[in-house]
């Protein structure tokens, strides 16, 4: 774990704040850590990986870790390195020389210039505040709120976009935060701060490069020997890990990668639960002989659901975006227990290697894109004789219903924002906060393919950036750091080359996966078609006792989120989600609602705290 903050300001009353902004994003309030100034510039930095330094007139500080180190300068840190590499390379040039998951600050006295680099899928966290005279950085929003004269008031589109969208929509604007002064430093961006001015700009972007040749098994052979690279160079930098492990292909891989590297079997944790719609323990079993040393199921039941979230919010100091965070929120406590210092885990997974339900239908565009119609219609097939389910229909014409919905085929690669997602609830926000059938999310495009399209799409402004703001808040609240080889980037530029064939084959998903992990993988594991997916029992936290206080929360004086919602609208949506759980209806429930309306409700309520 580590955490960083760091202000340049004359005023020297600016630096005083630094030991509270510290204290807010640690698990001890009187945490110090190292501290280091140099003129105007102080910063801070409290952990165990990263480090601090300085050399000259500059000065440094590192939240994360260099993968690469054996390709860069010997020094005592990573902190060291940056500015060994900065002196020969400058900024940039150092960051694009770098590998692994990283937020990273360097002072140069000489020419007055704070700079700031985040690596290139985000995995840790920066965010940044420009005050009078003054420009504050830190991991985490919430401390930035510090700062002597920026404004605390929450960012209202965030809050409207949280209260009744799909939680896909909340990270569209990768510059913003949920709060209105604090500013985001979206991943694969640096800033350069001089003279009281911020400018950004983007160092890494990923290109459209034609997709490899070879077959698939030189293919799976050049994957396998990435992935091993990418794990090892994460694995050594910890004393004690602990894995993740879901019944899915993507930790497992990561896992059963660590153990053939390592030589030694590893300690595995995993969520495990009474209703069986979200149980995978059966499907874990087919890992434990093969990979694991001691297995922790960690059991979850009914929840004291408002208690629980109230501590999440607290630690995120951002409403939390789905209801499996809480299952993690638990997971990871038992793990920092245990004593152990990292979670390795196999966030990422799904989006390279398409491994979303959802991703078949950008698969479909592509064939039909490339007038391959026999095969569209093979794939559909098959993808309905795996896939099909009694709520999420898997069809002909489910399929072609979505693409006529989620895909623009006149302009090559466009997928379209899915509509229904983003306005099922539009009915219960008030649309003077915002009208969701107006809202249009940025779809990028800066590719060929709609799969690579959707996929970046999930990297860069959906899926990712919120899953892995929940991993860094909870493993660093309990003493632990996340890791997610996935999100390497020469992992992402390989499989951004891989064909769509050898993503998606026959109606099932992560094919080079499978095939990379030949002998790596149990067998059971690497060939299993069928996924539970990663989810918890949330629609049943939302029924009796806690459905009344759900009621009692909306319909009283105090309801702090009422600026948001239509009260008739919340209150006819928690007696239809009873009823559809109560009743076992074939329609989706609600819970993905209220577990949003409860983490706004207590963030609301929190921040009128700071």
């Amino acid at each position: 774990m580590a955490r960083i903050a760091g202000i340049i300001a004359k005023d020297p009353s600016y630096h005083q704040q630094l030991q509270p902004m510290i204290a807010r994003m640690s698990i001890s309030p009187d945490a110090f850590g190292q501290i280091a100034q140099n003129g105007p510039a102080t910063m801070r930095r409290i952990g165990s990986n990263g480090g601090l330094a300085q050399r000259g007139s500059l000065m440094a500080v590192v939240d994360g870790a260099f993968g690469n180190t054996d390709e860069l300068p010997a020094a005592a840190n990573d902190a060291e390195r940056l500015i060994h590499l900065f002196e020969r390379h400058g900024f940039e040039g150092a960051l694009k020389r770098v590998c692994g998951d990283f937020a990273a600050a360097l002072y140069d006295r000489a020419a007055d210039t704070l700079w700031l680099g985040r690596d290139r899928a985000g995995v840790r966290p920066c965010f940044y505040v420009e005050a009078k005279g003054a420009v504050a950085f830190a991991s985490l929003p919430q401390s930035l709120l510090l700062v002597p004269g920026i404004s605390h008031k929450v960012n209202p589109k965030f809050a409207a976009l949280f209260a009744a969208s799909h939680y896909r929509t909340i990270d569209n604007d990768p510059f913003a935060s949920p709060y209105e002064s604090v500013r985001q430093l979206p991943a694969g961006h640096m800033a350069r701060c001089h003279n009281g001015r911020v400018e950004l700009r983007c160092w890494w972007r990923l290109s459209d490069a034609p997709d490899f040749t070879e077959s698939e098994d030189e293919l799976a052979e050049q994957y396998r020997a990435l992935l091993f690279k990418v794990v090892n160079e994460r694995l050594r930098g910890f004393q004690k890990p602990a894995f993740a492990l879901s019944g899915g292909m993507d930790s497992s891989s990561v896992l059963a990668s660590a153990v053939h590297l390592s030589g030694a079997k590893q300690h595995a944790f995993s969520a495990v639960y009474d209703d069986p719609t979200y149980d995978e323990s059966s499907e874990i079993e087919s890992m434990l002989e093969a990979a694991v040393a001691q297995w922790h199921p960690v059991r979850i039941g009914q929840v004291d659901l408002f208690s629980l979230v109230r501590e999440m919010v607290a630690a995120h100091g951002e409403p939390v975006a789905t209801a499996t965070w809480l299952s993690h929120w638990l997971l990871c406590r038992e793990v920092g227990k245990a004593g152990f210092d990292a979670l390795f885990g196999g966030l990422g997974g799904d989006e390279l290697n398409a491994g979303e339900y959802e991703y078949f239908f950008f698969h479909f565009a592509d064939l039909r894109a490339a007038g391959r119609e026999e095969d569209l219609t093979r794939e559909i097939e098959a993808w309905a004789n795996h896939h099909d389910h009694p709520i999420w229909r898997k069809n002909r014409p489910v399929a072609e219903n979505a693409l006529g919905r989620l895909v623009d085929f006149t302009t090559p690669g466009r997928c379209l924002a899915d509509r229904a997602r983003i306005e099922r609830y539009a009915k219960a926000l008030r649309p003077e906060c915002l009208e969701l059938t107006g809202f249009e999310p940025v779809m990028d495009h800066p590719f060929a393919s709609y799969l690579k399209n959707r996929t970046w799409q999930d990297i860069s402004r959906e899926a990712a950036p919120c899953c892995l703001r929940a991993e860094d808040r909870h493993t660093n609240i309990f003493g632990l750091v996340n890791v997610d080889p996935f999100y390497d980037h020469r992992l992402i530029e390989f499989m951004f080359r891989v064909p769509g064939e050898l993503k998606i084959r026959n109606g099932v998903t992560k094919t080079l996966l499978r095939s990379a992990m030949r002998g790596v993988l149990p067998e059971q594991t690497r060939l299993r078609v069928k996924k539970t997916g990663w989810n918890a029992p949330a629609h049943i936290w939302f029924t009796g006792q806690q459905a009344n206080a759900m009621r009692d929360l909306i319909n009283s004086s105090r309801f702090t989120a009422s600026e948001y919602y239509i009260k008739a609208e919340v209150l006819k949506l928690i007696d239809e989600h009873c009823a559809i759980v109560a009743h076992g209806y074939p329609v989706e429930n609600h819970m993905m609602f209220f577990w949003q309306l409860l983490n706004l409700e207590l963030w609301l309520s929190f921040s009128r705290d700071f």
